[in-house]
């Protein structure tokens, strides 16, 4: 039966975290299959809220399989803190699959995140610094560690031995870091093996055979669109493909099996680092930046970081949906734009005379891109207890009307505040 892709449609921090937690109800698996845990999803549940960095969003449901795909990357650490975190809170972890073919984020993946970023400086990627570049060029250079390689010792020293040869002179010479031994990482990640052991299977053939059997299953993506490695605002991107075509090769399920491909967007627009962002408004003199930031609480969960601001982008939604082939959009934080009187909507760009209503494909014209502004009236009241599309007051819908228009995508779910039920489900079945 159909199954249904989760991406992000902007820049991340979109919000897919609640949105998958909303509709993974409907499916009998939530499918993690690209990045590592420089991504953070965060879910609330009544008064308690999770930030998750590597388990799928998914695994809220006791009844559902939570997988870890191969096209991820993963740090052992950080998944056996979150497995034990939900343990603690009494949420079981026993549908939680990894697949054998993942990547490990080793120690040294981290060391040259962080050194090659200082030494860009000032043209520095804006990465989290949590290995995942590394992590993936390793991938690429066919001398990667992966999650079944730990479970037997013998394989895990030999491979270890080819990737730190390689490794560890750039570490000593060219960042003059210190360098690791084939005992030292040992020592560290194969206690982790063990206690990952029951978790590490072959997920392709696991999620074929859900397939097979009449399930369906829910593929939530990481990062966004604009932060794909092919498809995104290059350089200033990760490592992986995080749009919706990445679902296939990140998971081994074939095309034929996904018929929906849901965009999170936020009802204006985020990024996290460096890279072009036309809409930008800027915190310290933008009285318009600063609100969003402070009304939308615009920090990062996975580094704290402050995330820049600006107003909804018809380009990149534009773009967005046609990169993905969106069939649904979720709209989240719309609440947060009650705070203005009016709000601005990038409807097109000007890129040195010429108009542009998609993404320009030359990274200079899009680098040096002049929003071009239509203004709507705001709605300037309480809209987090509208439960009904109708419930909306008419500027507001209007508002998602003129989205739907620019995305070419209709608005199926729109989000009216932070908690798990501050939800209008529009037209999600």
């Amino acid at each position: 039966m159909p199954s249904t892709v989760l991406v992000g449609g902007q820049w991340g921090d979109e919000g897919k975290g609640k949105i998958v937690d909303l509709i993974a109800g409907d499916f009998d698996g939530v499918v993690r299959y690209s990045g590592g845990n420089n991504a953070g999803h965060t879910i609330v549940v009544g008064d308690k809220k999770y930030g998750l960095h590597q388990i799928p969003s998914g695994i809220m449901y006791a009844d559902k399989k939570a997988v870890i795909a191969n096209g991820c990357v993963v740090n052992p650490k950080v998944v056996l803190e979150e497995i034990d975190m939900f343990e603690k809170d009494g949420v079981s972890t026993k549908n939680l699959c990894i697949s054998g073919n993942a990547h490990i984020i080793m120690p040294y993946h981290m060391d040259l995140d962080g050194a090659f970023e200082t030494l860009l400086g000032k043209n520095n990627i804006g990465t989290t610094r949590r290995g995942i570049g590394p992590c993936y060029q390793d991938k690429m250079a066919r001398i990667g560690l992966r999650m079944q390689d730990m479970l037997d010792e013998n394989i895990f020293r030999e491979k270890l031995e080819i990737a730190l040869a390689r490794v560890n002179p750039e570490l000593e010479l060219l960042y003059h870091l210190p360098t690791y031994t084939v005992d030292q990482i040992c020592k560290e990640y194969l206690p982790y093996a063990e206690r990952l052991r029951p978790y590490i299977c072959e997920t392709g053939l696991l999620l074929n055979d859900m397939i097979d059997e009449g399930k369906t299953l829910l593929f939530e993506g990481a990062q966004a669109t604009l932060l794909d490695i092919d498809h995104g605002t290059y350089p200033f991107v990760t490592s992986s493909n995080c749009t919706a075509g990445g679902a296939i090769t990140g998971s081994g399920v074939g095309m034929k099996n996904v018929d929906r491909v849901i965009g999170v967007m936020k009802a204006y627009i985020t990024r996290v680092g460096s890279g072009p962002m036309p809409t930008e408004l800027d915190y310290d003199t933008d009285e318009c930046g600063h609100k969003l930031t402070e009304l939308g609480y615009e920090y990062g969960v996975t580094t704290g970081r402050r995330r820049r601001c600006g107003w909804f982008d018809g380009p990149i939604a534009n773009f967005s949906s046609r990169v993905n082939g969106l069939t649904d959009l979720a709209l989240t934080k719309l609440d947060v734009l009650s705070a203005f009187d009016t709000i601005k909507v990038c409807v097109a760009y000007d890129c040195d005379g010429t108009r542009y209503t998609s993404v320009p494909e030359h990274q200079e014209l899009f680098a040096h891109a002049k929003p071009i502004y239509e203004e709507l009236p705001g709605w300037s009241c309480d809209i987090t207890g509208c439960r009904a599309f109708e419930d909306l007051p008419a500027e507001a819908r209007s508002y998602v009307e003129f989205v739907e228009d620019l995305a070419h995508t209709r608005v199926s779910i729109i989000g009216v505040g932070a908690e798990r039920e501050q939800i209008i489900n529009r037209f999600w079945k």
